[in-house]
């Protein structure tokens, strides 16, 4: 019997925090504490206004050698651990896939999709494709895909090979429960023993951007509010009063 192991995720009160703060502020401020290639670049939004903030779950593809995986869809699902990843869901997880770049097979269908939305699944992060996107763009979790494709998970030239493991996803490390902050943007991973000082960080910052986008809409001097300057903090000071922040 193939047996994984979960994750440990942080605390909700901790996801919490990020509600607020976007993929380019968590990318900018994790630059600024020394990380500097947090942002998995290669999978795009294909569920356009999707915002998702959760622990990692990952899921590690490599090239495949038929004496170890089985030809077939549904052959030995049961030996099949791009199924075991999902089994580990918990409301609020996310799944990060290493698919090895793929463009010709999918990781996960609508069927696969279906499932880890009914375990609470909240959003997929995959260096390569799934299929049926036609049904899986609506099921609910949002997607950051490479691409789609017709072609089940090892129709062509990988197989799922490790769960719950650190994984390259398109350059990217990724630890199992790391902190992900997917938008339109793309999505970063916030190392999680990072994830309470930038909370603090994304916070400030978003709540002076907002403060600044105000002033700058007013007609406001760009040299004056973006970035902030000195002279213009103590009308930041106030607006935050005027606004509870």
């Amino acid at each position: 019997m193939v047996q994984t192991n979960d994750i440990e995720r942080p605390s909700k009160e901790l996801i919490a925090k990020f509600e607020h703060i976007s993929a380019a502020t968590a990318a900018g401020d994790l630059n600024k504490m020394g990380i500097r290639n947090a942002f998995i670049q290669g999978p795009l939004p294909f569920t356009p206004g999707k915002k998702v903030v959760g622990p990692a779950l990952t899921l590690q593809f490599m090239p495949k050698r038929e004496d170890v995986y089985p030809e077939g869809e549904y052959v030995e699902p049961e030996t099949q651990l791009h199924r075991h990843a999902l089994y580990n869901t918990q409301p609020g997880d996310l799944i990060v896939v290493d698919a090895l770049g793929s463009m010709t097979s999918g990781v996960f269908g609508n069927m696969m999709l279906t499932y880890f939305h009914g375990q609470g699944g909240i959003g997929a992060i995959i260096d390569g494709c799934i299929r049926d996107y036609p049904e899986s763009k609506d099921i609910g979790p949002g997607l950051w895909l490479k691409g789609v494709t017709p072609n089940f998970h090892t129709q062509t030239e990988m197989m799922p090979f490790a769960v719950n493991v650190p994984i390259n996803c398109s350059g990217t490390f990724v630890k199992p429960g790391d902190i992900i902050i997917a938008d339109d943007d793309g999505a970063v991973v916030v190392p999680i023993q990072l994830a309470e000082e930038l909370a603090e960080k994304g916070q400030v910052h978003a709540e002076w951007e907002e403060f600044s986008r105000e002033k700058l809409e007013q007609g406001g001097d760009l040299r004056r509010y973006y970035p902030l300057t000195d002279e213009a903090r103590p009308e930041y000071e106030e607006w935050k009063k005027t606004h509870g922040k």
